[in-house]
């Protein structure tokens, strides 16, 4: 039996590419482990599937100051301490990261022992997690064709991302009667992030007298972020999140309006949702969302609205109640031609490929 170490965390985008690839693994006999933090988003997440789960400690490499820039660099030499450990014990084939800074202390052990490295980078440019990883691993998976520029070509290959196959299983039916809805009207999924996008929600909700009359509305506002006031609107119905009801809220979905993460989107394109993307400002964020969020307008497959003003950005494609209102219009108007596009995708099969560049590392 073959024995794999999964690792990556810090955000359910690090964590849910990992989950899709286990029912291969499993299949083919593979015996899994992973290595996360001790309290991340990915010890919830994995522990649901039945995993064997090590946590280790983990710190974050800040660009900015903060007083756990002078204690973090500790947790990051405990945290491959305990990953070399981990090796030793759990003697695995080959490790596949997915990135986040709990990841790095992995690889970096991983390297140490020889064991191969897979790493999966998620958006258009590597960030500072994977930047550091890159140079142990053997091979280097990309969700988009544009970031292969960014990646040592030796070890590069566009593989796109791994969904869940539960995702592409829901039911419109169930999704309408989660949100006690009827067939009346078109609905409107809203997703702001696992932690929600206040921005957006606040945008949302000032344009629902605009939008009821036309739409009904599913809002994932994120946690803390529910608004009690809006509790019995009719037509419009408001989650901190839905996990195991997501994939029937996308079933029961029509359009969709979320941020630009990169799991995110490529999950709305394999589900072929006409989509509305509004990605993180560059004041909230690396810029990585504004990337993929370009690269999926440049294809034909989003409108895209911008929560800050920028260089070469027109007045109409900044966020406002007026702009939202009428890109959600237009867009499901157009939603045929967002559909088409998004089924002439060329996305690669994710799932099939990395299994591939698995099996051969660790052979």
């Amino acid at each position: 039996m073959k024995k794999i170490i999964m690792t990556g965390g810090g955000t359910a985008g690090h964590v849910n590419p990992n989950i899709a690839l286990f029912p291969i693994l499993k299949e083919h006999g593979y015996d899994i482990s992973y290595i996360g933090s001790y309290n991340g988003i990915e010890k919830e997440l994995i522990e649901e599937q039945g995993i064997d789960y090590h946590p280790i400690s983990s710190g974050k490499l800040r660009r900015y100051m903060d007083v756990k820039n002078f204690t973090d660099p500790f947790r990051i030499v405990r945290g491959y301490r305990q990953a070399l450990s981990l090796m030793k014990k759990l003697s695995p084939d080959v490790v596949f990261s997915k990135g986040g800074f709990v990841s790095v202390p992995v690889v970096f052990a991983a390297a140490k022992r020889k064991v191969p490295v897979i790493i999966h980078e998620s958006d258009m440019t590597p960030g500072l997690a994977n930047r550091l990883a890159i140079p142990k691993a053997a091979r280097v998976c990309c969700n988009f064709p544009e970031t292969l520029s960014h990646l040592p070509p030796e070890k590069a290959i566009f593989t796109g991302s791994p969904i869940r196959k539960e995702l592409l299983d829901g039911n419109r039916q169930k999704g309408l009667a989660l949100c006690g809805f009827d067939e009346d009207k078109p609905v409107l999924l809203v997703i702001g992030g696992s932690s929600g996008a206040r921005h957006i929600n606040d945008t949302i909700r000032k344009i629902l007298p605009s939008l009821l009359p036309r739409f009904r509305v599913v809002h994932l506002c994120g946690a803390g972020m529910l608004d009690e006031s809006l509790v019995v609107k009719k037509g419009y119905t408001q989650f901190e999140y839905s996990k195991n009801g997501l994939k029937h809220l996308f079933a029961a979905a029509d359009i969709v309006v979320s941020r630009a993460g990169a799991n995110a989107i490529l999950e709305i394109l394999a589900l072929k949702k006409p989509n509305i993307l509004i990605p993180l400002p560059l004041s909230a964020s690396r810029g990585d969302q504004i990337l993929n969020a370009n690269s999926f307008k440049t294809q034909g497959f989003s409108r895209v609205l911008y929560e800050e003003e920028c260089e070469d950005i027109s007045e109409s494609d900044i966020l406002t109640p007026d702009t939202l209102l009428h890109e959600i219009n237009e867009v499901y108007d157009q939603r045929n031609y967002y559909q088409n596009q998004m089924k002439n995708s060329k996305a690669p099969d994710a799932i099939n490929t990395i299994f591939r560049i698995i099996e051969k590392a660790s052979s």
